[in-house]
C-alpha cells in the first residue's frame, strides 16, 4: 500500500536524522481529536519495520512509543500525532 510505503520512508528517514540524545521536554503540535492519525496504522507500521513495542500511547499532544529498535535496543520514540513525523527520539547507545 502507497501510504504504508511512504510512512515506512518516513519513519526510516526521521530516525536516521533525528539526534539521538536525551531530550528534557517534548512539545508537539496540538491538533483537534478529529485530525488525529490511526494509532493502529502507525504502530503496524513500526511493526513491520522491526520494532518491538512495549508500551504506546497518546500523552501530551504526541504518540509516545516505548520498545525495542530492529537492533535490540531501547527506544522511546515522540511522534507528531497529524503526520507521523518523529518529534524526539532517544536510543539506547
Amino acid at each position: 500500500m502507497q501510504i504504508r510505503l511512504s510512512m515506512s520512508c518516513l519513519l526510516a528517514g526521521s530516525l536516521m536524522l533525528c539526534a539521538m540524545q536525551a531530550h528534557a521536554a517534548v512539545t508537539c503540535p496540538v491538533y483537534p481529536q478529529a485530525q488525529w492519525g490511526d494509532q493502529a496504522m502507525l504502530k503496524q507500521v513500526l511493526l513491520e519495520e522491526g520494532y518491538t513495542i512495549k508500551e504506546f500511547k497518546a500523552e501530551n499532544n504526541c504518540y509516545e512509543m516505548y520498545g525495542k529498535n530492529q537492533q535490540g535496543k531501547t527506544v522511546e520514540i515522540y511522534f507528531d500525532m497529524k503526520t507521523f513525523s518523529i518529534i524526539s527520539a532517544e536510543i539506547e547507545k
